[in-house]
């Protein structure tokens, strides 16, 4: 499951609902351009956008299809800040660089609803998202951030709903009471991705897929190798998820694919999914291994959530799924399920985003954590700003420090499972 070299689009609701999947051409023969991007999903889209817009000429390798991974296949939820907490960022890098870093997160979502709106992408983009609270305790940490996010970083978009107020406007026995975020949000992450790279290519961007790249050189003039073909190029940018290993054992010591799964049901009567969910806002709760779901378009009920270290699906995904699903909504246990997916997350130890350079001229981007919707979009312009001579932005994240998961590539994952234990044992507390 981790070497996605020319595979097709996996059979997902996301593929069925993104109208045509173009069609770009495998790379053949040598290039030369300004900038060579590794890996055609929101990050690396996102590079080669900024960067042509600068006047840069891109060209953008993608092993399989455009979205075929972690960017077209996720939950679609567009959250404010980062996979860790903000603390995490403040112990790193102290509060000014962590006060930007939050602001630099908003940045990202706007960055999304002004991309839509100038390039005209039908994403299905709409506003509202719910941190659920499963426990008391967890309740009473929403209370808290929302308290520290308006003292520490101004920010006062945040609603506070009581178990009263949540449940009528979200129809479930599960949660304690919840905090709102009117500027979160949700969309369909595969034609969204699209969208840009039809932007891209618009703007010249030369998009090649089925191109997996083999090996990568440094250098002056660094190239980017595939079975068919090489691009030289005076700037690399590394975006490829959890699949960087084989490029970068480096980089890819300090991630760990993590599987995660989504259900989507049957089409559902709109007075029901209104109904369930009240201002169709995007949902997650507040446990480590969380459950993610949201309303599509067309009513159905996209549920995310579990976790797998295997590379493995659980078995019956879609029953294992169901069973989730109607702890949170027991009214729908004769609701069909049509499609059921997964895909990898690429995470960190401490869960911060891992972005930077590992030569003046190579830069990368990975870590996202399961929270990339946005801010893959956010890594992608900074980059490009450091490319065009302004590196302050991404500097900072250079700053963070990452330390490789334990155990070599071998041992990496049972280390992982072991230590994960321990988080899984505090959601059931």
């Amino acid at each position: 499951m981790l070497d996605p070299a020319r595979q097709s689009h996996i059979d997902s609701y996301y593929v069925a609902s993104a109208g045509p999947l173009p069609d770009h051409p495998e790379l053949e023969g040598e290039l030369d351009c300004d900038v060579c991007v590794v890996g055609g999903g929101l990050a690396g889209v996102s590079a080669a956008l900024e960067l042509a817009e600068r006047g840069y000429s891109v060209v953008l390798l993608e092993g399989s299809r455009i979205g075929h991974a972690a960017s077209g296949r996720n939950g679609g939820q567009v959250i404010n800040g980062y996979a860790c907490d903000m603390d995490t960022l403040h112990h790193a890098v102290g509060d000014e660089a962590a006060r930007a870093m939050w602001a630099m997160s908003l940045e990202a979502i706007e960055m999304i609803d002004s991309r839509i709106k100038r390039h005209a992408i039908d994403c299905h983009w709409r506003r509202g998202h719910l941190l659920a609270a499963v426990k008391p305790r967890h309740y009473t940490d929403l209370v808290r951030w929302r308290e520290q996010a308006g003292k520490r970083y101004g920010y006062r978009r945040y609603e506070l709903w009581d178990q009263a107020t949540l449940r009528r406007r979200l129809d479930s026995p599960r949660y304690q009471g919840g905090l709102y975020d009117s500027e979160g949000g949700h969309l369909h992450p595969l034609r969204y991705l699209l969208g840009l790279a039809a932007a891209a290519s618009a703007v010249g961007v030369r998009i090649f897929e089925r191109s997996p790249v083999e090996r990568v050189e440094s250098g002056e003039r660094p190239l980017a190798h595939s079975s068919r073909g090489r691009v030289r190029c005076r700037h690399l940018v590394l975006a490829t998820n959890v699949y960087i290993d084989r490029l970068r054992p480096d980089l890819g010591s300090r991630i760990m694919p993590v599987g995660t799964y989504i259900i989507a049901t049957e089409p559902l009567a709109p007075e029901l999914a209104t109904q369930l969910i009240s201002g169709d806002f995007a949902v997650c709760d507040t446990r480590f291994v969380l459950d993610y779901y949201r309303f599509s378009v067309d009513h159905r009920l996209l549920f995310g959530g579990k976790v797998s270290y295997s590379g493995l699906p659980p078995p019956d995904l879609k029953s294992a799924m169901r069973r989730d699903m109607l702890k949170v909504f027991p009214q729908l246990r004769d609701t069909a399920i049509d499609y059921a997916w997964g895909g990898f997350v690429d995470i960190t130890m401490n869960r911060a985003p891992h972005w930077g350079r590992v030569a003046p001229n190579v830069y990368f981007c990975q870590g996202f954590s399961g929270h990339g919707v946005a801010v893959t979009g956010l890594a992608g312009r900074l980059i490009a700003e450091a490319i065009a001579g302004s590196a302050e932005r991404l500097d900072l994240f250079s700053r963070l420090q990452h330390l490789p998961f334990p155990g070599g590539r071998l041992l990496r994952t049972p280390s992982l499972v072991l230590g994960m234990l321990w988080y899984r044992l505090r959601d059931y507390l």
